[in-house]
Order: C-alpha cells, then sequence, then structure tokens
C-alpha cells in the first residue's frame, strides 16, 4: 500500500513554502532529573498515564496525570529477569506505549518480545517478533508493533497476541533489499483519531507516513525545502556507494524524532537540534533549532506534544520541557 508520489511532491512543496516561523527554542527546564542516560522513548499512553522508558535503567516509569509516579518495571540481563517474584523485568526496551484500558506494552528488542503488562505492571503475556524497535497501542486493544527486519514495515497483533495484518513495503531506493529494508527502518507514533504514523529513520527526504488503523495509506510528510538538499544528495551517494561494497548497511540516522498531537494531528519532526512543526494537511509551519536552559545543542531522540508544551528528550541529556511555540501566536 503506498501513496502517490505526485501529490505528496506537491503538499511537500506547499508546506515548505508556508513555513512561519524559524530561530531558536530553549527549554523552560529539565524535567524527571532521575532520567538521562539510555532514554529511549517519552508517551502520553491513551489512558492518560505518562510513560518514559530509559533501558538499561531506570527501566519503565509510569506517571500519573498528576505527575506522581505510580509504577516502575525494572531491566536486568535475560538470564536473571526471572529472579525476581511479582515482578515482571523487561531485557532490553526499545519502546512502550500505554492503551486506553490500562495495559502496558514494551518492545523489548534484548528478548524479542512486546511484553504486555497489566495496568499495576503484573506480565500479562508476551508476543514473540524478532527485534522490535517500535510499538504503538490501537484501538480495540490491537498493538502495531515496527521491528528491524520483518518484511513489512508493521505488524499488527490482536488483544490475543495474534498476527492479524502486516503492511508497508520498503521504499526501492537500492538493488539490495536488505538494504531497502535496512533504509525503511522506523518509529510508531498515534493520533485520537486511530491514525498510525510511521517516520522512517532513513530516508534521504525526512518521511512520516500516515496509516489508517487497517494499513490503508494516507498522505506523506515530507521535509523538502532547499537547504535540506545538500543533505539528501549526499545520503543517496552513500546509499549507492554501500551498495556497490556490499557487507552489512550503516548509515548515520536522518530523522531522529517524531511527535504527534494527538488532539489535531500535527506532527513535529526532529533532525538532530533542529525541530520541524508540520500541520495536519503535511504544511511546514516552523523550523526551529532546540537548545537546553544552559545553552547546549539539544539533539532529540524524543518528543511528547501536548496541549500546552512539547516534552522533548536526548540521550543522554535527559527530559526537557518546551513552552508551545506555535501556542504563542495563534493562526
Amino acid at each position: 500500500m503506498r501513496v502517490l508520489a505526485v501529490p505528496c511532491l506537491l503538499v511537500c512543496a506547499a508546506g515548505n513554502a508556508a513555513a512561519q516561523d524559524e530561530g531558536d527554542l530553549t527549554a523552560k527546564q529539565r524535567v524527571f532529573p532521575g532520567v538521562g542516560p539510555g532514554l529511549r522513548s517519552v508517551k502520553r499512553g491513551a489512558d492518560g498515564r505518562l510513560y518514559i522508558l530509559a533501558s538499561p535503567s531506570p527501566g519503565l516509569l509510569v506517571f500519573d496525570a498528576q505527575g506522581k509516579q505510580v509504577l516502575s518495571i525494572g531491566e536486568l540481563p535475560g538470564a536473571d529477569a526471572s529472579a525476581k517474584a511479582g515482578r515482571a523485568l523487561i531485557t532490553f526496551g526499545e519502546d512502550c506505549d500505554g492503551a486506553a484500558d490500562g495495559k502496558i506494552y514494551v518492545a523489548d528488542r534484548g528478548a524479542n518480545l512486546i511484553q504486555v503488562f497489566s495496568t499495576d505492571g503484573t506480565l500479562l503475556r508476551s508476543i514473540s517478533i524478532k527485534a522490535p524497535i517500535s510499538v504503538a497501542a490501537l484501538p480495540e486493544s490491537e498493538i502495531a508493533v515496527g521491528t528491524l527486519g520483518e518484511p513489512h514495515l508493521v505488524t499488527v497483533f490482536d488483544k490475543n497476541g495474534r498476527d492479524v495484518r502486516e503492511f508497508g513495503d520498503p521504499e526501492p531506493l537500492a538493488e539490495r533489499e536488505e538494504l531497502n529494508r535496512y533504509l525503511s527502518i522506523g518509529q510508531l507514533a498515534t493520533d485520537a483519531q486511530g491514525h498510525l504514523y510511521y517516520a522512517f529513520a532513513y530516508l534521504p527526504e525526512p518521511t512520516v507516513r500516515q496509516y489508517d488503523r487497517l494499513g490503508y495509506a494516507g498522505q506523506d510528510i515530507q521535509y523538502t525545502a532547499l537547504e535540506a538538499m545538500p543533505a539528501a544528495q549526499a545520503a543517496r551517494k552513500e546509499i549507492v556507494r554501500q551498495e556497490r561494497r556490499g557487507g552489512q548497511p550503516s548509515f548515520r540516522r536522518i530523522l531522529t524524532a517524531v511527535g504527534v498531537d494527538s488532539t489535531n494531528g500535527e506532527v513535529w519532526i526532529a533532525l538532530y537540534n533542529t525541530l520541524l512543526h508540520f500541520d495536519k494537511e503535511g504544511n511546514r509551519r516552523a523550523s526551529y533549532k532546540l537548545y537546553t536552559p544552559q545553552g547546549a545543542r539539544l539533539e532529540a531522540n524524543t518528543i511528547l506534544a501536548e496541549k500546552d508544551r512539547l516534552i522533548i528528550g536526548n540521550d543522554p541529556l535527559g527530559i526537557y520541557e518546551f513552552a508551545r511555540p506555535d501556542k504563542k501566536n495563534p493562526q
């Protein structure tokens, strides 16, 4: 299931021309100071709770809507994971999400499992899938999973852990299938309308593809402005070089984080310390450079877009709160 290229390019071109704001964006403060090295994910679950995952320590932290920590699920090396009775442990978590019914999902790459926990942290089941790196809760207790190497980009499991559908084809950038699959590795996000967003980490033109929950592709949100062209051309040259060379692919990430405002479908994309804001039609509204309160560059690896703030994290610098720059001058 693919998006037509010409409409996408027209939307992208219009979006790049429509950018409204550029400048520096400095964090108000660091939050959750106990989390820094190993930070993987910060998400607001459909149950209203906040989920923070840092591997291997402190593991998964869960906070209620008032900001009080209510749960912690730690990580231990595989053989020791069963050592503590009454507390399920994660081997090495890459991503997490919370469902409306309180179930917690963790992409445990170290164990090749999706771990499913109850609202109080009891392990309910484990779903086997090789090298999961991203997970998103869908309506009707379904789970979307992104991996490092499955043939399709997204695998969806039902509430009983059964594989019910797969969708999304790797982008055809090279002749070698394994190279295309590597270049199509991505992160998952959702909105309140049940859309699924797949953010490609290595495509030369930073791209987020929207799907409905059944796997039908909508629009591509893509950064194709003139200032992005040199980096995209260099990435394509590197793809050609590595295809000729053969061997195991190894590329520098291009898109490092994605966040979706669940209320309106607006998308925030990080290219290291550059933050791009797109409206729900795919028009780029703004570009910013991210900094900590002390003036250090903040290269984002996780973004949470909330009504009145952005929560942006970096491994190892930690998690920072930003005022929503788009709320200062309502459009």
